[in-house]
Order: C-alpha cells, then sequence, then structure tokens
C-alpha cells in the first residue's frame, strides 16, 4: 500500500496486539483426516469429518442433485428447490409433537449471520435484551445495532443474578409490566464453547415466565455447540428438556458436530417473514451454495437414523474417561498451575455447588485453567513432551489444543473432546499435561507468560 497514514495506524494496532500477546493467525494448514497429530482443537466433536459412511453418502446424494454449482444469489432472488426443501425438512424434525406451523426453520450461512441478524432486528424500540455474560459474539454484534431501550448483562449461568436483571429492567421500564406495550429478549448458549458449561434453560424459562406474566418476555437459545450431541436423534438440549414451547427461537448449526456448514433458526412464521425483510445477513448476500445445503441435508440424515445418537454415547464416554484421569493426575498439582474448573471437580473437592451428575451434564469442551496457556499448549504440541509411564505404546504425536487469552476469556488451554478419541490419545493428553504441571515445564517455558483474569463485568 502506499498509503502512509492508514500503514502507520494498521501496524500499530497490530504491534499492540503482538505486545499484549493477542495477535491472531492462521494456523498451519491441515486435513482433517491428517495422522500427523491428535487433535483436541476443532468443534468435530462427533468425529463425523473423518467419516467415510457420511463422505459416501455426499458425493452419492451430491451427483444425483439437479443443481450443484453455486446458488444464483440471495434467497430473495432465488430461492433453490433444495433450500426450501431443506427448510421444511428441519421444521419438521425439529418440530416433533407440536402442531404443524408452530415452527419454521430458516437457513443462514452461518450461525454467527444468524445470531447477528436475529438480535439487529427483531427486538422492537424500547424493549429490552438481557443476555449471558459469556454469550458469543454474534450476538453483541447484532445487540450493538439493535434498537432496544436497554442491554443487561447477568452473570453466567446464574439464575438469581437473572432475576435481579428482570426486576430491575421491569421496575426502570414500566412499559414491560402492567399492560405491557415492551418486550424483553433473553439470550443463552444451551451449551458454551470456553467453558463447556450447560445453561439452566429450565430454571431460565421459569424465571421470566414468572417475571414477566403477560408473556412479553422471550428466551432465544444457541444450540451450537448442543446440535448432534443432546436429546432424542441429537436435537439439542431444548428438545432434551421438552420445553420448545417456552423458547421463541433456536439456533442449530451444521459445522460443528454435523461436519457441514451453515445454520438454521427454528422461529415462528411472522419472525421468520419479518427477518426475510429486515435481516441484512440474510437480504444482502449470496445464498448457501448447493453443495453446502446437500451437506445439510446429509447431517439431517445423520440425525434422523440414529448414527448421532451413538456417537454422542461414544463422545460421553471418551469424555467420562478423559475428566477422570485428568482429576487424579491434577489432584495434588498446585491449582494456580493448572486446574480443572469447579463445575469437572469431583464433588467432595469441589469449591461451589455447580457440580451436577444429570444424564446430560456434560459438554464435549473441558478448560484446562492456567495462567500459562501458551507454555502448556506448546508443551503439547511438541512430541518429545514425555509420559508419566514411559512404553512402546506411548502416543507420541504432537497435541493440537487451543490456548485462550483475555479478553475472550480467562486464561486457559480449550480441549475439545471428539467421539473417535481413542483410549491411547487421550491418555497422551493427561500424559502431556501432567508431566508439564509436575515437572515445571511452566516454569521453564511460561515465566514471561503469566496471564491475569479477565475482570468480570455485568
Amino acid at each position: 500500500m502506499h498509503d502512509a497514514a492508514l500503514t502507520s495506524k494498521l501496524n500499530a494496532a497490530l504491534q499492540s496486539r503482538e505486545q499484549r500477546s493477542l495477535l491472531r493467525h492462521l494456523p498451519q494448514s491441515s486435513s482433517p483426516n491428517s495422522t500427523d497429530i491428535i487433535d483436541f482443537n476443532s468443534n468435530d466433536y462427533l468425529s463425523l469429518r473423518r467419516s467415510l459412511s457420511l463422505r459416501n453418502a455426499f458425493l452419492t446424494k451430491l451427483a444425483a442433485a439437479p443443481d450443484v454449482l453455486g446458488a444464483g444469489g440471495s434467497r430473495l432472488l432465488v430461492n433453490g428447490t433444495a433450500h426450501a426443501a431443506l427448510e421444511e425438512r428441519a421444521a419438521r424434525l425439529w418440530r416433533a409433537d407440536q402442531a404443524p406451523g408452530a415452527e419454521v426453520a430458516l437457513l443462514f450461512n452461518s450461525g454467527f449471520d444468524a445470531n447477528a441478524g436475529l438480535f439487529a432486528c427483531v427486538p422492537q424500540p424500547g424493549d429490552v435484551l438481557v443476555y449471558d455474560a459469556h454469550i458469543h459474539a454474534s450476538v453483541h454484534d447484532g445487540a450493538r445495532v439493535a434498537r432496544v431501550a436497554a442491554r443487561y448483562a447477568f452473570a453466567h449461568n446464574n439464575v438469581k443474578a437473572l432475576r435481579e436483571v428482570l426486576r430491575q429492567a421491569k421496575a426502570t421500564y414500566p412499559a414491560l409490566s402492567s399492560r405491557p406495550t415492551a418486550s424483553l429478549f433473553l439470550a443463552v448458549e444451551s451449551v458454551y464453547s470456553m467453558d463447556g458449561t450447560l445453561a439452566p434453560l429450565t430454571e431460565m424459562a421459569d424465571a421470566i415466565e414468572e417475571e414477566f406474566p403477560f408473556g412479553n418476555a422471550h428466551l432465544i437459545v444457541d444450540e451450537a455447540h448442543a446440535t448432534g450431541i443432546y436429546g432424542p436423534c441429537g436435537l439439542g438440549r431444548v428438545a432434551e428438556l421438552g420445553i420448545e414451547g417456552r423458547v421463541l427461537a433456536r439456533l442449530h448449526t451444521f459445522g460443528k458436530a454435523l461436519a457441514g456448514s451453515g445454520a438454521v433458526l427454528l422461529i415462528p412464521p411472522l419472525i421468520k417473514s419479518y427477518l426475510l425483510n429486515y435481516a441484512r445477513p440474510l437480504i444482502y448476500t449470496t445464498a448457501p451454495a448447493y453443495p453446502a445445503v446437500v451437506a445439510a441435508d446429509c447431517a439431517l440424515d445423520v440425525l434422523e437414523d440414529g448414527t448421532a445418537q451413538k456417537l454422542a454415547e461414544d463422545l460421553r464416554s471418551a469424555y467420562a474417561y478423559l475428566v477422570s484421569r485428568l482429576r487424579v493426575e491434577l489432584k495434588d498439582v498446585p491449582k494456580d498451575v493448572v486446574r480443572l474448573p469447579e463445575h469437572l471437580v469431583e464433588a467432595d473437592d469441589a469449591d461451589s455447588s455447580q457440580h451436577n451428575e444429570a444424564p446430560s451434564a456434560f459438554a464435549p469442551i473441558i478448560p484446562l485453567l492456567t495462567p500459562y496457556p501458551r507454555s502448556l499448549a506448546g508443551h503439547l504440541a511438541i512430541s518429545s513432551r514425555g509420559a508419566i509411564k514411559e512404553s512402546s505404546d506411548t502416543d507420541r504425536r504432537p497435541i493440537s489444543a487451543r490456548p485462550i487469552v483475555p479478553p475472550t476469556a480467562t486464561p486457559r488451554v480449550r480441549v475439545c473432546v471428539q467421539a473417535g478419541h481413542t483410549r491411547k490419545e487421550l491418555d497422551a493428553l493427561v500424559n502431556g499435561v501432567a508431566i508439564w504441571a509436575k515437572n515445571g515445564g511452566w516454569m521453564e517455558n511460561g515465566t514471561h507468560e503469566k496471564v491475569g483474569k479477565r475482570p468480570h463485568k455485568l
């Protein structure tokens, strides 16, 4: 570039991020079928990206599809037969026992576009938006341009704090109560991607219904990290809890556990019509290409035929084994070096009441909390990291796991468990973490890295 002023400003911003150890870059290119690393980094929770049967089903459907290339334009210009059929099928699948027409589906290029579009335009002037403090960036982007009277955050997964915020909103904005002329929207995720925590959805639905008996408070649930893993056929935690009729909108994505791309919003017909007229991320962009629609249709096959539910059982087993081993190996490690979050600590050792033994109380995300996330991730990424019990059977491949630093979240290494992880691969991760923690790897490589906690904001 020849614009010296712009070049200087952009470089200054990037240098600032680098000095704060926040500079992002693309990781080394790789294939999901690569055997060179052990993947604890991707969101391929059901290991479907490597599924030969899913690959063959996709190629078969693609070969038989009348339309294969591109999309032709926006959905408002070209409403592809495959796109409309996918929406109708998704609505039937997720509608379950609800009356026909109670819930319809709307396809987006991504979950980010769906959230940003929904929250930017559906809340009306004078309405109020309430969201969990750990809500996804896409909701923040939508909320930033929403015409609402106020935005409130509440402490993560804390129903008491939620009720306090709801009461504060009612007291501040009388239009919300007593012959209400305004609405309140509550945005949560059913499974949180940084913490692996589960939202108490039933209790949250109870809270807004009790505080807003006129029915002008609405629950919106992002199921991106739950789709394929929880509930009947992998339909998510809302379906698992049987609260479909108490939720205004549900977001399900195809790009994580289901090895596709794109997302659907499950919404009342009125809101679908409104989004088609006002949601800018939907109106002013090309619709998903036909191959993406075919892949999403194959993902619905995986849900309907029971494949996802079977793989979710394998995922649950891998998760239980990994957490059990980590509890043992980290029991005597100082908590200011590395530790499991409180909701994963055994009941006898826990410092909080968050521990939940309910059948669904697991998530495929395990945060290893440490002020030295890059040091730990760097140690795991080298093949000579050692093992607690050395043997010829030890898996020495590099391990890919994501170091996370503020402001994204409090410092941690984010571990994503997959249905296809073998016991050897899980052992390799545990061994790598234990060797690093017990042999002072954090002192050797992380002395200058120590990252402080993000201040908790409401």
